[in-house]
């Protein structure tokens, strides 16, 4: 019924975690769920997911230099992408933990969902859910572009990087 796991010491535990997605754009609710993941894990691994059935505002390059630029102070932070099943990326990258980020009950069922797929297709990997910061749980990069697309100022709720990135698309 359930696997044997070795048990390892806190000299030899190291937390690797991934927290992916498309970041298209990057919101302050990502960088908040950011934070407190590297709080919580040794190494964390910022994932830009290579959607090749959406259609992105941002590059992937784009979004990577821009996340660079924003994580810079985090020291246990890392920027990378990848393509094809999470899973498949976890265990390339010895990851023991995916990140996940709940805003609304609605996020929960999906995250669920996917939580259940992934430990099913890798059981050496945790997804750890985190709630979003109440003062973000409204903020979705979708509703950021619209905003922008519209004329609005989205200023509040993107990282000064993304924003300036923001701005240069819709004001050409």
């Amino acid at each position: 019924m359930f696997a044997a796991i070795p048990l390892m010491t806190s000299q030899q535990r190291r937390t690797t975690a991934i927290y992916p997605g498309s970041f298209d754009p990057l919101t302050n609710g990502h960088l908040d769920l950011i934070a407190r993941g590297s709080r919580l894990f040794s190494h964390l691994i910022v994932a830009v997911l290579t959607n090749t059935h959406k259609q992105a505002l941002f590059s992937v390059d784009e979004r990577l230099e821009m996340m660079r630029d924003v994580f810079s102070p985090f020291e246990n932070v890392e920027v990378d992408s990848f393509d094809g099943l999470l899973v498949d990326f976890a265990e390339k990258r010895k990851a023991n933990a995916i990140l996940r980020g709940i805003r609304a009950i609605s996020d929960y069922e999906t995250e669920l969902q996917m939580a259940h797929l992934n430990r099913r297709l890798r059981p050496a990997t945790e997804t750890v859910f985190l709630l979003a910061n109440e003062q973000y749980a409204f903020v979705s990069s979708r509703m950021i572009k619209e905003v922008i697309m519209l004329g609005g100022d989205v200023g509040q709720f993107v990282p000064e990087p993304v924003l300036r990135a923001l701005r240069s698309k819709f004001t050409s």
